[in-house]
């Protein structure tokens, strides 16, 4: 079937407005344009979050203060009903110091960061390495009774890649048009179950590793260029790893490798002084309103994530997407807008580890889920959340009409990901109309997945992520070593915060909300024939 002749009907079925209300609509615009490109905040809010306030690690003393001081912006432009709302987390944790040095057969200080939510070192710990590769269980029988008195290097050495492209893009045309390809879906319980199997594997190497008498671990940073990463998952009370984890640069991992299957096999000192944060196990979404005129017709809503990962400052991901939403937030409430419908601005947390802020937000307000089975009870909510069903809406559920979301870097939008929303297409092309000699032209009916809109669409509410040029986002910046002011763009930026306020009036003032997707059912197996792995 041609989705264009179908598109086609639904933009010539769409009410016009009136010649009045578009000459409102258009003015709007215009002010929105003006306050967001001459009198914008948007990189004195990223700069405060990037270099006062640093990386925004979940529960952490900084993702406090960002919590404190983001809710006291709102207040200050003039937003209503701004509040912290928590979820059950975990325990905080933060870096005070933290060194590595190769000390035989030469002495060689080496790039590398503590694993998030591994314990300190309590020390200098100086031992010789073993290179011994594990990422399944059935990799600990070839170890046993080799580890004693070692620091384990967990990661396979890889070889160097060639940096055959440029790390720094925009899209071309012809790139953006490949994202407006119906992609059906694809959905496998044999793939699901492979993947919640590993889903404990950390802990369980953990325990391994301890029982062996190994001392330390180190892995392998999958980035070259000296970048780190530092990334770990094992926040949850009662769960904290026994042993220090440390990544190593890619380039110094490789040289450890390379000298251990020599007869000048290396030794490795590390010192790590972290510290664990229980005073609250709860994590806090922020959330703030510009309240709308009729409180029957519920509320449209803008997100990003505050937290980030602490190897930099967490400035590309995500002070880029929080500014942006903040700046939008600035704009509209400096206007003294009056829409139909509440406009509500969203700080998620917990993010980096699974999406957590906004599926609790799903959970308290849209919609729930049966609990886990039995049998993956150990396993994180979100890892099993979205394949359970039935799926039992909230009262709240009809009440949110339209969910947009940032998290892609410091890159201008080119357009918004449909999410397999035929009916939404033509709306949403109207509405990016006014910015084509910006850049923004592209309405995609791809999904894309990954961030804080994930839940909302998995119980079928109308929540869409932009697109957005690259830069080097996914080439240098995600999660690394790098990630500062100065990798975020002006220009992007702003123009990035005119049209998430534009998306958001639209949203708000539109006489109908926007058209929804079912609520997701219990699918079939796309390949009913598919043969269970070995």
């Amino acid at each position: 079937m041609r989705l264009a002749p179908l598109l086609l009907t639904a933009c010539l079925a769409l009410p016009l407005a009136s010649p009045a209300a578009a000459q409102t609509e258009r003015t709007t615009i215009n002010r929105i344009l003006d306050e967001g490109m001459n009198r914008s905040e948007v990189m004195e809010t990223a700069a405060h979050m990037t270099d006062r306030i640093g990386g925004r690690l979940t529960n952490s003393p900084a993702m406090r203060e960002a919590e404190r001081w983001s809710q006291q912006r709102f207040r200050d432009w003039g937003l209503t009903n701004v509040r912290a709302e928590g979820f059950e987390f975990g325990r905080g944790w933060s870096i005070i110091s933290s060194t590595a040095r190769m000390t035989a057969p030469r002495v060689l200080t080496l790039r590398s960061i503590p694993v998030a939510w591994t314990p300190s070192t309590n020390g200098t710990i100086n031992a010789p390495v073993i290179v011994a590769p594990m990422t399944e269980v059935e990799d600990f029988a070839r170890w046993r009774g080799q580890l004693r008195g070692k620091i384990v290097m967990i990661s396979r050495p890889t070889a160097p890649r060639d940096a055959t492209e440029a790390p720094f893009r925009r899209l071309t045309s012809e790139q953006l048009a490949e994202r407006n390809t119906y992609q059906q879906p694809n959905y496998s319980p044999q793939q699901i179950e492979e993947s919640l199997d590993r889903g404990d594997f950390a802990e369980r190497l953990d325990a391994f590793l301890a029982e062996e008498g190994a001392l330390a671990w180190a892995r392998m940073s999958y980035r070259d260029g000296g970048l780190v990463h530092g990334a770990g998952y094992t926040y949850q009370t009662g769960r904290t790893p026994r042993l220090p984890g440390v990544e190593l640069a890619a380039e110094d991992y490789r040289r450890l490798a390379r000298l251990a299957l020599t007869d000048a096999p290396p030794s490795l000192e590390i010192n790590h002084d972290v510290r664990f944060h229980d005073e609250d196990t709860q994590a806090y979404n922020i959330l703030a309103d510009i309240r709308g005129t009729d409180p029957n017709a519920g509320y449209v809503m803008a997100g990003a994530h505050l937290d980030s990962w602490v190897a930099a400052d967490g400035a590309v991901d995500n002070a880029a997407g929080s500014a942006v939403v903040m700046e939008a937030a600035r704009i509209l409430s400096r206007l003294g807008v009056r829409p139909k419908r509440t406009i509500r601005f969203a700080l998620w947390n917990g993010e980096e580890q699974g999406l957590l802020g906004s599926l609790a937000y799903v959970q308290q307000h849209l919609a729930t889920r049966p609990p886990a089975p039995a049998n993956r009870a150990n396993l994180p909510d979100n890892r099993t959340w979205r394949h359970r069903y039935p799926i039992t809406l909230r009262p709240g559920h009809r009440e949110m009409t339209a969910y947009f979301n940032m998290d892609n870097g410091s890159g201008r939008f080119r357009g918004i990901h449909a999410e397999g929303n035929l009916a939404v297409v033509p709306i949403f092309q109207e509405w990016l109309a006014p910015f084509a000699t910006m850049g923004a032209t592209q309405v995609a009916i791809r999904s894309t997945g990954g961030t804080d809109h994930v839940y909302m669409q998995a119980v079928g509410l109308p929540a869409y992520q932009f697109i957005q040029d690259p830069l080097d986002y996914g080439a240098r910046l995600h999660h690394t070593s790098i990630d500062t002011y100065e990798h975020m763009r002006a220009e992007d930026l702003r123009q990035a915060a005119v049209i998430m306020a534009t998306f958001l009036l639209n949203a708000a003032n539109r006489d109908e909300p926007l058209p929804r997707q079912p609520v997701p059912q219990q699918p079939r197996a796309s390949d009913p024939f598919e043969y269970p792995a070995d």
